[in-house]
């Protein structure tokens, strides 16, 4: 009988938080409001993430999950990825593919919601859903943006600053072929202005190769200012494909640029 009734004082607790707009809490903010220990709190929400009604992406964080997702079994990531953050006390921002997609420049839907962090941490499973987490230097310096999820506002790097990164993290964007791609579908939404300010926040070399691979896709009129800091800034030419080998490859002058890897787009 004790264990029927702390299931429904679970469930009601679940629905209250539900119909205030609220689907992330922790156990510990469980606790007084079931008025139970730690240990009873949660087994009584792990009966009701056993029925589908909650998940658990991180330790001690509790989503609900409405009927639309229960398919999922989790919440959508970028609903309660912004929540999570904010317990956490670390800067974020989605980028990548995933970054991509918000500005409509994501030519294939990523397995898995790609996020920066300061440092590394392990990757999010949750039902069906996926989480990848990449470390990147100087994250406060990235230019970022808010857009609007059905459970608030999520951190996305700009279109600058996502194909500044496509750049840099391509082997973790899939490859020199789908970022050419995926930079031919976002060169439109690009300021040339505002590509400086997202490349002086990262390697020179990456501003090299995105300014070969912007021209190389049609986007040269997006350029300009780029070119600029680069002549200002650049001293050794740089291979297009980090980690294959360059040295007898054609060299574009222009960016400085070791021309070691076709690149094909699929457009």
């Amino acid at each position: 009988m004790k264990s029927g009734q702390g299931r429904l004082k679970a469930r009601q607790y679940v629905e209250q938080l539900a119909s205030a707009g609220r689907y992330v809490f922790t156990g510990r903010e469980a606790r007084a409001p079931l008025g139970v220990s730690a240990k009873a709190a949660a087994l009584a929400l792990n009966r009701l993430a056993k029925r589908g009604l909650l998940a658990s992406p991180a330790r001690g964080l509790y989503v609900i999950v409405p009927p639309e997702y229960r398919s999922l079994g989790c919440l959508p990531p970028e609903q309660f990825i912004p929540d999570l953050m904010k317990r956490l006390k670390r800067p974020y921002y989605v980028g990548l593919l995933s970054a991509a997609e918000y500005h409509g420049a994501a030519h294939q839907r990523p397995q898995a919601l790609q996020v920066f962090l300061e440092a590394v941490r392990r990757p999010i499973v949750c039902g069906r859903v996926r989480v990848m987490f990449l470390a990147r230097k100087r994250l406060h310096a990235v230019p970022v943006q808010t857009v609007n999820t059905p459970r608030g506002g999520l951190l996305i790097s700009t279109p600058e600053s996502t194909a500044v990164d496509l750049v840099g993290y391509e082997q973790q964007a899939g490859g020199l072929n789908l970022v050419a791609t995926v930079l031919s579908e976002l060169g439109e939404k690009i300021d040339p202005a505002k590509l400086v300010a997202a490349a002086d926040a990262s390697p020179i070399a990456w501003a090299q190769r995105l300014g070969y691979l912007l021209e190389h896709v049609g986007s040269a009129a997006k350029t300009g200012p780029l070119q600029e800091h680069v002549r200002a800034h650049v001293r050794n030419t740089t291979p297009l494909a980090p980690g294959r080998a360059f040295k007898s490859s054609p060299r574009d002058p222009k960016w400085k640029v070791y021309v070691n890897a076709a690149v094909e787009t699929d457009v």
